[in-house]
């Protein structure tokens, strides 16, 4: 990768924020096996991502409820107690961006697929994230990650080069098309490794 850096582009979930709908479905389901169907058939990351994209909350909920009648309570739980699934902040990788922040020396910016309902809790709860010049949220957008669509947006609204950018995400489908747009990306496997990489790309 190319160390003319000058615009560092962070993902939110996964990489600075931790969420896991595990958090509320452990207290819901008693078996784990009933859990991972649950996700895996009825309220599925496919079914989030929509979501993300912008479907209303409460269109989503309704038409999953009448799909699987039996898991109402537990379909209704999920964005009625989403913010439980909000573990806090990953504080090891906040700590790379509040160094680079410090520098002074790159543009910083989010990218995040996210709905635009909750994403207002984190802005409330996540002081860091007014560090970034800027936020793309995929649902405020109505488009989602790893639609080549919305890096184009957030390249094209604050004016970044792609070739001169670098994307962090921990979706490796994300990463992939990060790079088909030609921005330089780093998959997140852990604050060490991304360190690193920034460290080789002159970023820290």
């Amino acid at each position: 990768m190319s160390k003319n850096i000058d615009t560092v582009i962070f993902d939110l979930g996964g990489v600075l924020i931790d969420w896991n709908p595990e958090y509320v479905f452990r207290q819901v389901f008693e078996e784990e096996e009933e859990m991972r169907y649950f996700f895996e058939e009825v309220c599925t990351s496919e079914w989030n991502l929509q979501q993300d994209a912008g479907r209303p909350l409460k269109e989503a909920t309704e038409e999953k409820v009448r799909e699987f009648p039996e898991y109402e309570a537990a379909i209704r739980a999920y964005y009625g107690r989403w913010e439980n699934m909000l573990g806090g902040a990953i504080q090891e990788t906040v700590r790379i961006l509040e160094q680079i922040h410090a520098r002074g020396a790159h543009r910083l910016y989010a990218l995040t697929n996210w709905s635009h309902e909750t994403f207002p809790v984190a802005q409330e709860r996540f002081g860091f994230l007014q560090l970034f010049e800027g936020i793309v949220v995929s649902g405020q957008e109505k488009l989602a990650k790893p639609d080549h669509k919305i890096y184009h947006t957030l390249l094209n609204r604050y004016q970044a080069r792609a070739d001169a950018s670098v994307f962090i995400d921990d979706n490796a489908h994300n990463v992939e098309a990060a790079k088909e747009v030609g921005l330089q990306a780093i998959h997140f496997q852990g604050a060490e490794p991304l360190k690193e990489e920034l460290m080789g790309l002159g970023v820290l």
